[in-house]
């Protein structure tokens, strides 16, 4: 019998912002930002759609081989010349040429993003000074990608960024749609880029193991923008993240009554890990994805109780050992 149930009480929300651990009052590191590095976003939509011929195009395969090939699949194609035909009927079509127009007038200027994701690659070399910065691209993927990373190369799929009030709408649920504005892009790479970092054990596939990964996952988000509000590095709203620290000992309680840590079940690790509008496991009024909250939570308390650095936290595949170093308690209301 579960005895607890979550549920959220408007007359703590204020209550529950003062009980954060986590600040919005930040400065950022100046002898970081010092370094020598600067990036420059390369606004791919703008030349691809100006560009008018074939041989246009072809040129454009030439100089960006590495968006070619990494975005485009150009070796996919049974020759260039018919990855150029399908790029010039992209260009053709009245409804990318619509949706162009409406990236060109929402992102204007993206110097904000620009310098965001300068100083968060400064961050990450200061503290892996091995990491390769990426060339970063924008591009109107036709509701195709949101973002892809490799090592060498970002491309930013703006069109996907696009106000919820825009006529052309990605194909997502609207709970995770809300999440695609500008504020969230730079946190959502920063959060990719940690897997690179991240070390994980195999063999464990426990629901702890999940939540661990994602815990670090977005430890070293924060870590890289400290000054970034916690709602762009979960995706949770405002009053969502103050409603679950007021009933965080709720969410704990079932998540130890119903012995879920160690649940190897795929399915039931999804219910409190995988995308969703709600937790329904615990409440529909309960966000999704809850088990990276307590992750996250946990994460922080080891690294604060341990003293441990970002880069020792991120080298350690030891869920268990993270769990059990971290002295994890839900915060008192």
């Amino acid at each position: 019998m579960k005895l607890y149930k979550f549920s959220f009480y408007s007359i703590i929300l204020l209550l529950a912002f003062s009980c954060q651990k986590k600040t919005e009052e930040c400065s950022l590191d100046q002898d970081i930002l010092n370094q020598n590095l600067d990036l420059k976003i390369t606004r791919l939509e703008d030349e691809f759609f100006n560009a008018e011929t074939k041989e246009d195009f072809a040129y454009l395969l030439e100089k960006y081989p590495d968006f070619a090939e990494g975005y485009l699949g150009q070796s996919l194609y049974a020759t260039r010349d018919s990855l150029i035909s399908e790029l010039v009927a992209i260009h053709q079509d009245s409804a990318m040429n619509v949706l162009f127009d409406s990236v060109k007038v929402e992102f204007q200027d993206i110097s904000k993003v620009e310098k965001d994701l300068e100083n968060a690659f400064k961050y990450i070399k200061f503290y892996y000074p091995e990491f390769k910065v990426p060339k970063v691209y924008t591009f109107l993927s036709g509701f195709n990608s949101d973002l892809i990373l490799t090592e060498d190369m970002i491309v930013i799929g703006l069109d996907y960024y696009l106000p919820t009030t825009h006529t052309f709408q990605p194909d997502l649920p609207r709970y995770m749609a809300e999440r695609y504005a500008e504020p969230y892009i730079v946190p959502m790479i920063v959060t990719a880029i940690s897997s690179q970092f991240n070390e994980i054990n195999p063999q464990d596939n426990t629901m702890l193991a999940e939540m661990i990964y994602y815990g670090k996952a977005y430890h070293f988000t924060k870590a890289i923008l400290p000054c970034t509000s916690d709602q762009y590095i979960i995706g949770y709203t405002e009053d969502e993240i103050a409603e679950c620290y007021a009933n965080e000992e709720y969410i704990w309680a079932h998540f130890v009554e119903n012995e879920l840590l160690y649940e190897t079940n795929p399915f039931d690790i999804t219910k409190y890990i995988g995308e969703a509008p709600f937790t329904d496991a615990i409440s529909t009024k309960a966000p999704g994805r809850l088990g990276r909250w307590l992750g996250w939570n946990i994460v922080d308390d080891f690294q604060f109780n341990q003293d441990v650095s970002l880069q020792e936290l991120m080298a350690n595949p030891d869920a268990e050992q993270i769990f059990r170093q971290s002295g994890y308690r839900p915060r008192p209301q």
